[in-house]
């Protein structure tokens, strides 16, 4: 099994979308890349944590790739937006890939160029790609939540078109 720590918006949609991808074991929200240790949501939301909304992916490369992991995360979410996935606005939102090997790091400044360099957003990627140096579980109540409450506000509005949009897109690469 391998690990890499994602952020790309809420966790909630993170969470949704990748815990329907084969070779994906385990998705985890929580928080990376911050400079206090174990913060709650609460202290995140305050934006003076450093950390990031983001998911820990524990996946099998032999079911599926790094390079399919990151094909996932660019086209669920959108990395061209500087601390912003639609009206979530913060550092917390921010669009990052915390590597945990530097083969990840490689493959990740790779594909990000190709995506630049063909222009296939409009907008330059402002990703961030940085070293894992932490991550922190949520709260539970954010384990699992678009499972647990896909009748909530957000979720109808929000979680559920991303959710949709994306089985389509990777129908077959679905459990």
């Amino acid at each position: 099994m391998d690990t890499i720590t994602l952020g790309a918006g809420c966790f909630w949609c993170v969470e949704a979308v990748y815990s329907d991808l084969k070779g994906v074991e385990d998705v985890v929200s929580g928080f990376s890349g911050g400079t206090i240790k174990n913060p709650s949501y609460k202290e995140v939301c305050t934006e003076r944590t450093g950390h990031a909304e983001v998911c820990q992916l524990t996946y099998n490369p032999e079911v599926i790739s790094f390079k399919e992991i990151l094909e996932v995360f660019w086209q669920t979410h959108d990395p061209t937006t500087l601390n912003r996935q639609g009206a979530d606005v913060g550092t917390r939102y921010r669009s990052a890939i915390f590597y945990h090997t530097d083969e990840q790091k490689q493959i990740a400044e790779d594909y990000l160029k190709v995506l630049n360099d063909e222009k296939a957003f409009e907008n330059p990627i402002v990703t961030e790609i940085t070293a894992f140096t932490n991550f922190y579980p949520a709260e539970d109540y954010h384990q699992d939540y678009f499972e647990l409450n896909g009748e909530q506000p957000y979720c109808t509005a929000v979680v559920r078109p991303k959710v949709e949009k994306f089985r389509k897109i990777f129908k077959d690469k679905l459990k």
